[in-house]
């Protein structure tokens, strides 16, 4: 039997996961390392992170936005909460990165990572966290 306290936080299912589930994990703790790394790393040197979107003729609000969701979402895939808009923006970024940096590159040492990004991003948007995860349940 699990006890459930009001507004808090408790881990759901994480000592018998299905595979579907251990595999979901797996998709999100993959995406929360990149993009919680590519966030960290635009909020620490944010003053080059403008420039590099100024190059690319984009305000600073932009580079602004792109490091709170790498962040957000990288942070939300690793708790496992709110899955479904950080896969979709997770995507979002993916295909401004795509459009806007690697097109000319072509697919192979250019958008192919970016492809793959995007398409677990759309993955756990469409199939959710699994039980692997935290969850806020409120109870009363």
């Amino acid at each position: 039997m699990k006890t459930e306290i009001p507004g808090k936080i408790f881990m759901k299912g994480i000592g018998n996961c299905s595979n579907t589930d251990a595999g979901l994990l797996a998709l999100r703790l993959g995406l929360a390392a990149v993009f919680l790394a590519h966030g960290i790393q635009k909020a620490m040197g944010f003053e080059m992170t403008v420039e590099m979107f100024a190059g690319l003729g984009l305000p600073e609000a932009v580079a602004a936005v792109v490091t709170a969701v790498e962040i957000l979402a990288g942070l939300a895939m690793l708790l496992g909460v709110y899955v479904k808009y950080a896969g979709y923006a997770i995507a979002i970024l993916m295909v401004g990165a795509i459009a806007l940096i690697k097109a000319d590159m072509g697919f192979f040492g250019g958008w192919e990572y970016d492809l793959v990004l995007l398409l677990n991003g759309l993955a756990v948007a469409w199939l959710g966290a699994g039980s692997c995860r935290l969850d806020v349940k409120e109870v009363g």
